[in-house]
């Protein structure tokens, strides 16, 4: 009965919960891992990927291209308060020649620049 109960609950969550326990697992403070906590946290991680994923489509430029962009991602992480935990793991795509400027410009007056104009970066995504 368990292990009938345990499929039907795998259906409804669609990220692996092996790798959820893996990654879980990864932390020194967690010794065991319950199973209803297993899933609660696998269901709670696909809504937030999903919330996140149709916040930064709604408010990005992806409705007028029909489409979820990276730059939508990054521009969430960086905008919304909610999600600006984020703000390190999507970083605003920029050029590899615009970074190694900015290495140069770090390295003689200690202080990446911020501020960098957005366009460019944006007909940088079409070209690529």
């Amino acid at each position: 009965a368990e292990m009938a109960a345990r499929l039907s609950e795998n259906r409804l969550v669609s990220l692996p919960l092996s790798r959820i326990r893996v990654i879980m697992k990864s932390s020194p403070e967690v010794s065991s891992i319950n199973q209803d906590a297993l899933f609660l946290t696998a269901k709670a991680t696909e809504l937030f990927v999903q919330y996140l994923a149709s916040y930064s489509y709604k408010h990005g430029r992806g409705k007028e291209k029909n489409a979820l962009t990276y730059t939508d991602l990054s521009h969430t992480a960086e905008e919304c308060e909610t999600f600006q935990f984020l703000a390190d793991i999507l970083p605003k795509k920029i050029l590899a020649s615009k970074y190694l400027k900015m290495l140069e410009k770090e390295k003689r007056d200690g202080e990446v620049g911020e501020g960098e104009e957005e366009d460019e970066e944006e007909e940088d995504e079409d070209k690529a």
